[in-house]
């Protein structure tokens, strides 16, 4: 079964999944049209010589230069060399795969303005495993994970490397080896494949994943404990907790009560 990516009901649990043990993506029909619509006011907003911030303008000290119609394409692919910076050694896979669905998903809400090849191929890379190297140092979440996000928006290009069956490889490869048409970048397709903080989120919701059942294996050790001790257990009464508003200890009651279900009275 495929998690559906719809800008809207992505979870922690679903992001395990996927960036973990490799689920299956899709895009939902409803975000596939929402996102064809955006991109085609987008293209007819071009067309009339609208202007527009990072499409047919410069970023930052350069809104204000207005590019030419050569130069609206190229300047997502320079933006990208610009930006792809990181150092370091590879992220993690999951991390990676993590925020490749994080990004997808949010082009899934109709909102980005890229087009419909650059969200389809994060899913295809997603399911056919190739997943883009993406180095450990450069990026602190603060306006963007823009370094490692930029080093995985490479390979759209065909360019950058990848993983792919548990080899290292140039990025055209990967992707021919998968059967994955190289997308390339045009009007702000660049901006929409890195401009989030979709890295540092994924690593949060893998490690929240992690924190939650550490915290339940430790109050099941500690329930399992109190039985082996015969210890008091009025102290971890909930209702005793519940008066004393103190949302955790009465997390661990509930725990207590869970263990006392499924093995027995534990005094």
């Amino acid at each position: 079964m495929a998690t559906i990516l719809d800008g809207k009901t992505l979870t922690v649990d679903k992001i395990v999944r996927v960036a973990r043990e490799g689920e299956p993506v899709a895009l939902s029909p409803e975000s596939l049209e929402k996102i064809k619509a955006c991109r085609a006011m987008l293209e007819k907003k071009i067309e009339a010589r609208e202007i527009m911030y990072g499409v047919n303008t410069g970023i930052g000290e350069f809104s204000e230069v207005v590019l030419t119609d050569a130069q609206v394409r190229d300047f997502q692919r320079y933006l990208i060399y610009n930006h792809a910076a990181g150092i370091g050694d590879p992220a993690p896979a999951e991390h990676v795969r993590a925020a490749m669905a994080g990004r997808a998903n949010v082009h899934a809400r109709g909102r980005s303005d890229c087009r419909p090849e650059i969200t389809l191929t994060l899913v295809e890379m997603l399911n056919k495993g190739v997943t883009p190297v993406v180095c450990q140092k450069g990026s602190v979440g603060a306006c963007g994970d823009l370094a490692p996000m930029a080093q995985m928006a490479l390979v759209l290009m065909g360019e950058g490397e990848a993983f792919y069956r548990g080899e290292r490889l140039p990025a055209r490869a990967a992707l021919d080896r998968a059967g994955i048409p190289v997308p390339g970048l045009q009007a702000r397709d660049g901006l929409a494949a890195i401009n989030g903080s979709n890295l540092i989120t994924g690593i949060s919701a893998l490690t929240l994943h992690d924190v939650d059942r550490w915290l339940r294996q430790a109050e099941i050790a500690c329930a399992m404990t109190l039985e082996a001790l015969v210890a008091n257990l009025k102290p971890y009464d909930v209702r005793l907790h519940e008066e004393r508003g103190f949302p955790g200890a009465v997390r661990s009651g509930e725990i207590l009560d869970e263990v006392e279900k499924a093995v027995g009275p534990l005094a």
